[in-house]
């Protein structure tokens, strides 16, 4: 699973690159804070680890999905329809289906349980085609 968890870092970058250009040219400045580091003791006794890991990565997931509603939000008050608009078509559809797509990964490992089904999983991920792909 650590190709997944590098392949959503890949993308939440991807985030930032898109939009800091779109800020910048309206006029905006861009004002980066120190972001806390996530949970990375993944050690659950009752989930699993594999469970728990994709549960913060649903966490985590809908906060960014708030995040960029809440950009959008502002970009209305401001009538920047441009910047609702590339939000709209190049963010919230992918990040709807992130969360679809972790919630499904939630479940199987729900339905297998610990130990050997949780390896099996691993073997059946969609390599390269993950939550984001």
């Amino acid at each position: 699973m650590e190709w997944l968890v590098q392949e959503d870092s890949d993308f939440s970058r991807e985030y930032q690159v898109c939009l800091f250009p779109c800020l910048i040219r309206e006029g905006g400045r861009v004002k980066l804070q120190p972001i806390l580091m996530p949970v990375s003791e993944y050690d659950h006794s009752e989930k699993g680890d594999a469970l728990y890991a994709m549960e913060l990565s649903l966490a985590l997931e809908k906060l960014t999905n708030e995040k960029l509603l809440h950009l959008q939000k502002v970009a209305e008050q401001c009538k920047d329809v441009e910047l609702m608009n590339y939000i709209e078509s190049e963010f919230l559809g992918e990040q709807v289906e992130a969360i679809k797509k972790t919630f499904e990964f939630i479940s199987q490992l729900r339905r297998v349980g610990h130990g050997h089904g949780v390896w099996h999983f691993d073997q059946i991920l969609p390599h390269g085609d993950g939550v984001h792909g």
